[in-house]
């Protein structure tokens, strides 16, 4: 067995709408943007991550690039499995020929069986032995030290690219479950659409994002508000490249109705949760994992409005691979990981 373990990779992938992160011998050796970048003409690859991000919405016609992933689920099969492959050849491990590629790939609570089958059958494309699937919440509790195999109730929210998981998990398994398909994607497209409307500006997703990260607030208040940030962009009026300068205040009006859904999710989430389990949720609080829960403000608007403590996780945007990666090691020992033969 020692000799077979030798030729064992194991690779525990979180593959996000918006990133994809694998951990191989407990190391984050991969976080790229989950997008790849191909030839029109001959179908061929041309580049994976941050290579063809850089190409996105910069292209002419003989290059496409691809984001194979909508709302947290393969919506191009071709495109991800080359997504997978490319980055499985980024982490440096040269595969050979009797390589048993063991994986544990996490997915949305809300995915259906179909869905399910289209992970698998991209894992054995690229040429997977055994393969497993973790759902996200759970992957995010172990990632952030949650006992979930206790007879207690936690409570976690992750918010990614394309979805808002929210669950309340006890004993190895989710009681009760909210996927709504309104998170990061969703606030990008707010921003790109306010600045439309409030500025006659036209931006890209790449710009949308940067105007997030350096002034997104769930709040129009906070207490150390960031400067506020230049934006490029064409005018919709003269066509002409112009810059105008948005602030956060601008930002928290512009997501304000994608927050109100993830809080209304929360909520719905709360209200079917059995008691003795929302007795120990409101001891312990709420847990942010994910890209959302950076986002300024969000932790303070959640905890108004459910009136419980919340907790942004440390490291939020590696909570769920490694969760996943510690799903790996345990393979034989969690219950609740997906195989083929459950489905």
């Amino acid at each position: 067995m020692k000799f077979l373990s030798f030729f064992t990779q194991e690779l525990a992938i979180d593959l996000g709408t918006a990133n994809t992160l694998i951990i191989e011998n407990d190391e984050v050796v991969i976080d790229e943007p989950s997008i790849v970048a191909i030839n029109r003409v001959t179908k061929e690859l041309i580049a994976v991550g941050n290579k063809a991000m850089r190409m996105h919405e910069k292209t002419h016609e003989d290059i496409k690039t691809i984001r194979p992933l909508k709302d947290g689920v393969i919506a191009d099969f071709q495109a991800a499995e080359s997504l997978i492959k490319g980055l499985i050849e980024m982490t440096g491990t040269k595969r050979r020929f009797f390589t048993h590629l063991k994986m544990v790939i996490c997915i949305p609570s809300g995915i259906t069986e179909v869905e399910k089958r289209a992970v698998f059958d991209s894992a054995d494309h690229v040429d997977s032995k055994e393969t497993y699937l973790i759902y996200e919440p759970m992957a995010a509790a172990l990632g952030i030290g949650l006992d979930v195999e206790e007879p207690e109730g936690n409570m976690v929210i992750d918010i990614g690219g394309g979805t808002t998981e929210i669950a309340v998990i006890a004993l190895s398994g989710i009681v009760t479950d909210q996927s709504i398909r309104t998170a990061g994607d969703e606030f990008t497209n707010d921003i790109i659409d306010f600045m439309k409307r409030k500025h006659n500006i036209l931006i890209g997703e790449r710009t949308a994002e940067q105007i997030k990260i350096n002034v997104g607030s769930a709040l129009r208040e906070l207490d150390n508000p960031p400067d506020p940030f230049a934006v490029n962009g064409r005018d919709l009026l003269t066509g002409i490249p112009k810059q105008v300068v948005t602030s956060y205040t601008e930002v928290a009006e512009a997501i304000d109705k994608s927050i109100a859904k993830i809080e209304e999710a929360v909520l719905k989430a709360l209200e079917d949760t059995p008691p003795e389990l929302a007795s120990d949720i409101y001891k312990k609080g709420l847990y942010l994992t994910g890209g959302g829960a950076l986002l300024r403000g969000l932790d303070s608007r959640i905890a108004e409005k459910t009136k419980l403590s919340v907790h942004v996780a440390p490291e939020p945007l590696k909570a769920v691979v490694r969760g996943t990666g510690m799903a790996l090691k345990n393979t034989h020992k969690y219950t609740f990981l997906i195989d083929r033969k459950s489905i």
